[in-house]
């Protein structure tokens, strides 16, 4: 597998947001040095709309810079680090095909895929992209949520060790395409019992008429 690594560590704080009411996070810049990863999140972020992002389940986002410079390429457009709302920016990582349940040993902490990103309105406004929730759903490049096993601290430049994988092949990409765009791959999450909850809920609900 190719050397993977962080390229960097991004947060953001809470601040109106164009096309919203009310503030978003999405905001992230990059940081320098080292950076505690507590069971919610990165220290230094927020996470405003606490009903859809945040919590255990979604305490650290990450998003391959891979997948950064192909939508650079597609908008004509420069995209830094941190400017999908990522925690964590990656090379040398296949963050789409990354199991649900697989851990990743950074710096000290040990972090588990829990789920994807589903793009908003918020993340729409915020590129000023038209049309950007199609396109970003189309394109199945979502991102990975992760879970904080062991918290600990990262920072740019640490290595990202794969430590284990689960014994079924339910990606993120996977994931994301049942939820989103072919429900007829809903029965096959039902492998990935590392799941949140509430997303093997809705695939128990919905397996039977996929």
């Amino acid at each position: 597998m190719t050397h993977a690594t962080v390229v960097s560590v991004n947060v953001g704080r809470a601040k109106p947001m164009a096309g919203k009411s009310g503030v978003s996070s999405i905001d992230k810049r990059s940081v320098e040095g080292r950076v505690a990863v507590r069971a919610l999140g990165l220290a230094g972020d927020s996470q405003s709309d606490k009903a859809n992002h945040g919590g255990v389940e979604q305490a650290v986002y990450a998003y391959a810079t891979e997948d950064l410079d192909h939508w650079a390429a597609i908008l004509g457009r420069e995209l830094t680090p941190g400017q999908f709302g990522e925690n964590l920016s990656t090379r040398g990582l296949d963050v789409t095909g990354a199991l649900i349940g697989e851990t990743w040993r950074i710096g000290t902490t040990l972090l588990q895929v829990s789920r994807p990103r589903f793009p908003c309105v918020v993340f729409q406004n915020w590129l000023a992209e038209p049309h950007w929730v199609k396109r970003f759903t189309d394109d199945g490049r979502p991102g990975a949520y992760l879970r904080v096993l062991e918290e600990g601290e990262i920072a740019a430049g640490d290595d990202i060790v794969i430590e284990s994988r689960p014994d079924h092949d339910v990606g993120i990409g996977l994931v994301f395409r049942a939820m989103t765009t072919d429900r007829s791959l809903i029965p096959r999450l039902l492998d990935a019992t590392q799941l949140p909850p509430a997303d093997y809920e809705f695939a128990v609900r919905h397996a039977a008429d996929a």
